[in-house]
């Protein structure tokens, strides 16, 4: 049960059904309840234009690993269950990811972040820095973050998993959430 309800449509102020309609992609579990706050929304909502900012160097699919791999070692049910689907609709079976440097890389540094950011070591960064410009290290450090706080959004208000993320779900004692 989540700690704060989601806005439903017939009970949402003004205010509240104005943010709603500045909502991006689904109207999800996570969206509406950040519809309680103009500020609130539009801050998560900057994920978008992160997402499309790196989506040119990294790729779907490396773009979605990425997310997954943050999400997962933050053990954020939806988040990690989002990317899941995104994964498997893309023909990719996130408990058998055969990874290459750049995606080995990208998974070590979203699992770095979301664990502890000051653990980033001169190796990992290194690395990064063999794959990706500093401006497009900018870009993934705050894609990267802004995809922690979405997890920490979700996780502390116990956001409900919405239903259609249902049958992605991993299964229980999966390494992937």
């Amino acid at each position: 049960m989540p700690r704060i309800a989601p806005v439903e449509e017939g009970q949402a102020t003004a205010d509240q059904q104005a943010n709603i309609r500045a909502i991006v992609g689904r109207v999800t579990n996570m969206k509406r309840t950040a519809a309680r706050s103009a500020v609130a929304l539009h801050a998560l909502l900057e994920w978008y234009p992160l997402h499309d900012a790196v989506l040119p160097f990294l790729g779907e699919r490396a773009t979605s690993i990425f997310c997954h791999a943050i999400s997962a070692q933050s053990d954020c049910l939806i988040c990690s269950t989002y990317f899941r689907r995104e994964l498997i609709e893309a023909g990719i079976s996130p408990e058998q990811l055969v990874l290459g440097a750049k995606e080995k890389t990208l998974v070590d540094f979203g699992r770095q972040i979301a664990r502890d950011a000051n653990g980033v070591d001169d190796e990992l960064f290194q690395r990064l820095r063999s794959f990706f410009s500093e401006d497009q290290m900018v870009d993934l450090t705050a894609f990267g973050a802004l995809m922690i706080a979405t997890n920490v959004f979700n996780d502390a208000l116990q956001v409900d998993l919405d239903g259609e993320l249902e049958p992605f779900r991993a299964g229980p004692g999966s390494a992937d959430r």
